[in-house]
C-alpha cells in the first residue's frame, strides 16, 4: 500500500522526477521524461507494480519497527536525507538525481552509516509501462539489467542482490562511517551499456548545482525558507530542454479519496503562465522566466483557433486520455488516467492569460518583437469573435459550457493589455480593443454580479460561488477598495470555505443526491490550496492584513515535513489530496510571500488604482 500523499518527498533532474516515501521506498518514477511510462508505479497500485525500497531490516511488524524516521533536504538543494534511529544504531539514505543535460537519467541512493551497525534491506522490483510489464533481468558487466521493449535500466552497486519473487533483494550491514552506493540508470534498450556514474562525484556536483541555483534568489524576507523551497520545487518541475513547467510529476492522485476525480497533471497549463512568470521575475530568475516565456510562444504558435489549455513538455498537442485499468489507483481511487481529455476544451481565459504573460515579460525586457506582436493580434482577432461564447472555464468542467465570470474577466484582461501595448507604440486596433474592453467590463458587472448577495458569481445568472473571482482585483478588473470587490472577498471567505480553507466552487453536500455537480462529476473534493492563497492575497489587498497573515501562516503549516504541498487539502481527513507536489500551489505561495512584503512589485501584473468611486 502506498504512503500518505504528504509522506512523500520529491527528487528530480529537470527532465523527470521520483517520489520517495518516509519509509525509504521510491514508489513513482517515469523515465526518461515526466510524461513517460512509469517504471516504479506502486503509488497507484502496490509493490508488484514497481517499487524500490532501501530501509532498515525488520523481521516482523509494520515499517515503524524499523526505527524512528526523520528526513530533510540538504540545505537549499533537492538532495533528500532520510535517517533512521534503530536499536543497533543510526543510518541514513541519501537520494537524488543529478541534473541532466543530454545524458541518460540517473537516480542515486547512498546508504551511510552514522552510528553503530544497522542491518539494511534492499528490494528492487521494476515494472515498465505503468507497472504492467515484467522485464527480463540478467547480469551484465557487474550490473543488474532489466530490459523490456524500448526500455532498459541498469543498477550498479557493490551489494549482492539475489533474484526472488520477480524482484532483486539483498540484506547488508552498514557501520558508522561506511557509505554504500546504488546507481540506477535508464537508457534505450538498443543503445547498450550506459556510462558508469560515480555516486559520490555525482553527489558533489548535484550539491554544487542546487546551492548555486538557490543562492541566486533575490528575496531575503521573513518567508525566505518557504519561498526558496517552493522555487526549488518549480525548478524541479521544469523540463530543462524546453523551459516548460509541468503542473505536477504525477497522475491520478485523487482529489476525492476513493472517487473518480483523478487526472493526469504531467503537462503544462497556460492558466499558470502569468503567475509563473511573475514568481520567477520577482525572485531574480530571469533566465528561467525567459525560458518559460519562450516555451509559451512556441506552444501556442499557429492558428489562434487551435490554442489549447495545456501542452506537453515540448509543446506537444496530442494528449489523448486513456485508462490504465490494471492499476487499482491510489487507495482504490479509480480510474488511473494517462493523458488529459480536457486538452480539447474551450477555455477563453487562457487567451487573457497568455497575452498578460507576454506583456508582463515585455515590461521586464523580454523579447517583444514584431513576430510576437503579430501573434498577440491573431489571438485578439479570435477573441473578438468568441469572447461572448460560453466555455468550460478555468476548472475544466466536464459538464455543459457556461458564461463563466472568470473567463469573461480574462477576456477583458486580453483587451486591456492590448490597449496598453498600443498606447506604448504597438500598432493595432486600439479603439476597437478599448470598446470591447469596456463592453466586457459592463457586461460582467451587470450579469456576473449578484447585488442581493453582494458577490460576483461563478457564471451569469447563477447563485454559485467560484474562487476564481478572487482574482478580479489582482488582474486589475476592479480596484481593491471597490465595494463589490470587498463584499465578494468577504462572501467567499464566509461561504466558500471548508475548515477555513477555500473550495474552488460551490459543491453539493456529499451523498445528498448522487447527481453530478456543475463540473459534470459525482463526489466532492478538498479545499483547493491555490485558491486559499488567492484569498490571502485578496484579504491583504482589501486591507484585512491580520486575516491575511493568519491564513498564510496556517497554509505554510500545512506543508509536509520537507516543505511540499499537493493540489488540495481535505479537512474531512486532515490530509493532502490531489497530484503532488503541485506547482499551482507553490506558485501562489511565492506570490503571496512577496506581496506581503512588497518585494519587487514592479514585476507584478497590473493592479487597478484604488478609488472611492468603484469602477
Amino acid at each position: 500500500m502506498a504512503a500518505l500523499i504528504e509522506d512523500y518527498a520529491l527528487i528530480g533532474d529537470m527532465h523527470t522526477a521520483a517520489l520517495v516515501s518516509r519509509e525509504g521506498s521510491i514508489d513513482w518514477l517515469c523515465v526518461p521524461r515526466f510524461d513517460s511510462g512509469a517504471c516504479l508505479a506502486a503509488l497507484l497500485g502496490d509493490s508488484r507494480n514497481g517499487q524500490w525500497r532501501i530501509s532498515p531490516a525488520a523481521a516482523e511488524g509494520p515499517p515503524s519497527r524499523r526505527g524512528q524516521v526523520t528526513r530533510r533536504y540538504q540545505d537549499s538543494t533537492l538532495i533528500l536525507e532520510t535517517e533512521w534511529q534503530t536499536v543497533g544504531g543510526t543510518v541514513k539514505v541519501i537520494d537524488f538525481m543529478p541534473p541532466r543535460t543530454d545524458e541518460a537519467p540517473v537516480l542515486v541512493r547512498i546508504v551511510e552509516g552514522v552510528a553503530g551497525a544497522v542491518e539494511m534491506e534492499c528490494v528492487w522490483r521494476l515494472r515498465f509501462d505503468y507497472g504492467r510489464i515484467v522485464p527480463w533481468v540478467r547480469r551484465i558487466d557487474h550490473a543488474i539489467v532489466a530490459i523490456a521493449g524500448p526500455d532498459s535500466v541498469w543498477l550498479r552497486t557493490p551489494v549482492k542482490l539475489i533474484g526472488r519473487d520477480l524482484a532483486h533483494q539483498a540484506s547488508f550491514t552498514v557501520r558508522a562511517g561506511e557509505r554504500v552506493p546504488f546507481v540506477f540508470t535508464w537508457t534505450p534498450s538498443h543503445l547498450g551499456t550506459p556510462a558508469e556514474v560515480d555516486a559520490f562525484e555525482a553527489l558533489a556536483t548535484t550539491t554544487q548545482f542546487w546551492t548555486g541555483w538557490a543562492a541566486r534568489c533575490s528575496y531575503r524576507g521573513q518567508y525566505s525558507g518557504a519561498v526558496v523551497r517552493s522555487l526549488i520545487t518549480l525548478k524541479a518541475l521544469t523540463y530543462a530542454p524546453t523551459g516548460g513547467i509541468v503542473a505536477a510529476p504525477t497522475t491520478s492522485l485523487p482529489e476525492d479519496i476513493g472517487g473518480v476525480r483523478n487526472w493526469d497533471y504531467r503537462y503544462c497549463w497556460l492558466r499558470d503562465a502569468t503567475i509563473t512568470l511573475e514568481a520567477l521575475l520577482r525572485t531574480g530568475y530571469t533566465g528561467e522566466a525567459s525560458a518559460w516565456r519562450e516555451w509559451l510562444g512556441r506552444a501556442i504558435a499557429g492558428d489562434a483557433r487551435d490554442v489549447q489549455i495545456m501542452y506537453g513538455v515540448a509543446g506537444e498537442r496530442r494528449l489523448e486520455e486513456w485508462q490504465a485499468d490494471w492499476l487499482p489507483g491510489y487507495e482504490n481511487s479509480a480510474p488511473v488516467r494517462v493523458g488529459n481529455a480536457a486538452v480539447g476544451q474551450l477555455q477563453l481565459d487562457v487567451y487573457g492569460e497568455v497575452i498578460d504573460a507576454i506583456t508582463l515579460g515585455a515590461q521586464a525586457g523580454m523579447s517583444f518583437d514584431s513576430h510576437t506582436w503579430s501573434l498577440v493580434r491573431a489571438l485578439l482577432r479570435f477573441l473578438e469573435k468568441n469572447w461572448s461564447q460560453p466555455d468550460e472555464g478555468i476548472w475544466e468542467v466536464r459538464g455543459p459550457r457556461r458564461h463563466f465570470v472568470h473567463s469573461k474577466v480574462m477576456a477583458w484582461v486580453a483587451f486591456d493589455r492590448a490597449v496598453r501595448a498600443a498606447e506604448l507604440g504597438r500598432p493595432g486596433a486600439e479603439s476597437r480593443w478599448r470598446e470591447l474592453r469596456d463592453q466586457i467590463h459592463a457586461e460582467v458587472c451587470e450579469k456576473g454580479y449578484d447585488a442581493k448577495r453582494g458577490t460576483f458569481t461563478q457564471f451569469y445568472g447563477s447563485t454559485e460561488l467560484d474562487a476564481a473571482v478572487l482574482l478580479i482585483p489582482e488582474v486589475g478588473f476592479l480596484p481593491p477598495d471597490d465595494p463589490r470587490v470587498v463584499s465578494t472577498v468577504e462572501t467567499v471567505q464566509k461561504e466558500l470555505t471548508s475548515g477555513g480553507l477555500v473550495l474552488r466552487y460551490t459543491q453539493p453536500v456529499p451523498g445528498t443526491d448522487g447527481q453530478p455537480n456543475v463540473d459534470g462529476l459525482t463526489g466532492s473534493e478538498g479545499a483547493f490550496l491555490a485558491c486559499s492563497f488567492w484569498l490571502v492575497n485578496a484579504l491583504h489587498m482589501i486591507g484585512k492584513c491580520d486575516d491575511a497573515a493568519e491564513l498564510f501562516e496556517r497554509l505554510l503549516a500545512m506543508r509536509n515535513d520537507v516543505g511540499l504541498l499537493s493540489e488540495e487539502y481535505d479537512p474531512r481527513y486532515s490530509r493532502q489530496v490531489g497530484n503532488f507536489p503541485q506547482a499551482f500551489s507553490h506558485m501562489p505561495l511565492i506570490q503571496v510571500a512577496l506581496n506581503l512584503e512588497e518585494h519587487a512589485s514592479h514585476h507584478r501584473r497590473r493592479i487597478a488604482r484604488r478609488t472611492s468611486q468603484g469602477g
